[in-house]
């Protein structure tokens, strides 16, 4: 009970920190982050998004999250979307937040990497609105993986968001919870060192990828060309 107290005190103070001011590296670092997030779910065979999934994939949300609680819960974190553009090309990957509350009885911590293969053109577009919420806002479902992709159907394949997940740790209990992802324009201000917004990065060409974000879009162009 002790180790469960102190690691959600520690995942609480942690947490107050995500949204306190970062330098250009840590942003950097998150892009990165993101795409050794995705290389892990397609290294494995139970965790890869198969090539169906991938084929109808309009944008692609990336989130590393870590969840803690005790009684109250919390789960914070960051991410990356990327739209892919007229052109065929993929955006640059642009920063967002990520964040979850929960009620109920709950105790313990865990991280939680999550992949969301968005096959809609409208889903995205609801970040213009600095947020929106996932299940309900946006309706999603647990993606069909590669191990399973004889049960790939076209109903399922067609759902606005399709949700891979992996977590790491012990988290037991919530009832009532609700998953956002808002736009962190201010991040992307330092990191491409621009004033254009979500809407820009995402669907012009205004801003040229940086060095440091293009394994993500080389990836992701690999994945989804």
């Amino acid at each position: 009970m002790k180790k469960f107290l102190f690691l959600t005190l520690v995942a609480l103070f942690g947490a107050s920190f995500l949204h306190a001011e970062v330098d250009r590296a840590k942003l950097v670092q998150r892009v990165e982050t993101c795409e050794a997030i995705l290389q892990t779910f397609q290294i494995r065979r139970d965790t890869a998004i198969p090539p169906a999934v991938w084929q109808r994939a309009k944008a692609v949300i990336i989130l590393s999250q870590f969840k803690a609680g005790f009684y109250l819960g919390v789960q914070d974190g960051y991410g990356v979307i990327m739209v892919k553009q007229a052109s065929g090309r993929w955006s640059v990957p642009v920063l967002i937040n990520a964040g979850e509350a929960s009620l109920g009885f709950q105790l313990g911590a865990k991280s939680v990497e999550t992949v969301l293969i968005i096959t809609d053109a409208a889903t995205p577009r609801l970040l213009f609105n600095q947020r929106f919420n996932i299940g309900v806002d946006a309706k999603a479902v647990a993606g069909p993986k590669a191990a399973e992709v004889e049960r790939n159907n076209k109903e399922l394949l067609n759902t606005p968001v399709l949700a891979y997940t992996k977590t790491v740790g012990l988290y037991a209990g919530a009832t009532v919870k609700a998953g956002r992802i808002a736009r962190d324009d201010a991040a992307n201000f330092l990191l491409y060192n621009t004033k254009y917004t979500l809407p820009e990065l995402l669907y012009s060409d205004w801003v040229q990828p940086t060095k440091e974000v293009q394994p993500l879009m080389n990836l992701l162009q690999s994945l989804a060309p």
